[in-house]
């Protein structure tokens, strides 16, 4: 459904590159994770491919359709739903996807099903200028979903819901995922990642460092450590060790014989420390 290479974008047309030549292919039916801090390119990358951005360099194909030509009808095929949410403020809830559903030339969703769906229900005739942050942002991934999309693009999906609203978006887009559409899913929450996504990208600085799927992240680098805390002149110290590392296994050796251990577990690294791992940042 989406193949990139060599793809590069600059924001002021010189070698200063916010996406530096890089190539990935996501597959018909994938949920794939484009993971990555602020400023990492992940945005310019979702950009391009749904069209939002010039491309400049590289080869993008996007549902069968090359970027570099304006083909509307790509846009039947794909959903975005946006973190910053840019509903019409003026209209009401079902206004609002009454409007977007006649911008397609395919069949739509009902939008009271889709307000029921995101948990808006009792909701369609209140303008959206009137609804919280969080309402917008149910309300953009319901817009994303009007025309059916074979190839649907979310970009921090379940930023400022609570946690329950959160656990509601997660069940839509597993159950998208098991009718078959492809996902591709911008986002900084490793949480978020692991629970959905088929594959996942690290990008960083506008490189992808590797693409690989959660599972094996795991088993490659996220085997055998130890958190450890101990007392260290009267306060509480924490270290995360690994015991493959002939460094790491030395350390749990001089805190074992020379402190006052209070805890000490092994454990299963999250993504998120996967990622420092491999890029040497974190994820702000």
């Amino acid at each position: 459904m989406i193949s990139v290479k060599n793809l590069s974008h600059s924001y002021s047309n010189d070698e200063k590159l916010a996406v530096n030549n890089i190539s990935f292919e996501v597959t018909k039916g994938e949920t794939f994770g484009f993971l990555g801090p602020s400023g990492a390119g992940k945005s310019t990358t979702q950009g391009i491919l749904t069209g939002l951005l010039k491309q400049q360099r590289g080869e993008v194909i996007v549902a069968g359709y090359n970027t570099m030509k304006v083909q509307n009808e790509r846009f039947n095929k794909i959903g975005v739903s946006f973190e910053q949410s840019n509903v019409y403020s003026k209209l009401t809830a079902k206004e609002n996807l009454e409007f977007y559903a006649k911008l397609f030339d395919v069949p739509t969703r009902d939008p009271e099903e889709l307000i029921r769906l995101v948990g808006l229900e009792g909701k369609e005739k209140v303008r959206a200028g009137e609804f919280s942050k969080g309402m917008k942002h149910r309300l953009t991934f319901a817009r994303s979903m009007i025309n059916n999309p074979e190839l649907w693009f979310l970009d921090e999906p379940t930023t400022g819901l609570d946690p329950t609203i959160a656990a509601t978006i997660k069940d839509i887009i597993k159950e998208q995922a098991a009718q078959g559409t492809t996902t591709f899913l911008t986002t900084h929450n490793m949480y978020i990642a692991d629970e959905l996504c088929d594959r996942v990208a690290f990008i960083i600085d506008g490189v992808i460092k590797l693409i690989d799927t959660p599972r094996n992240l795991k088993l490659q680098y996220g085997q055998k450590l130890i958190d450890i805390e101990y007392i260290n002149n009267g306060k509480v110290i924490k270290e995360t060790l690994k015991t493959i590392d002939d460094h790491d296994r030395k350390r749990i050796g001089e805190i074992v014989n020379n402190y006052d251990i209070q805890t000490m577990h092994s454990k299963e690294a999250t993504l998120e420390e996967i990622f420092i791992q491999v890029t040497g940042r974190g994820l702000v």
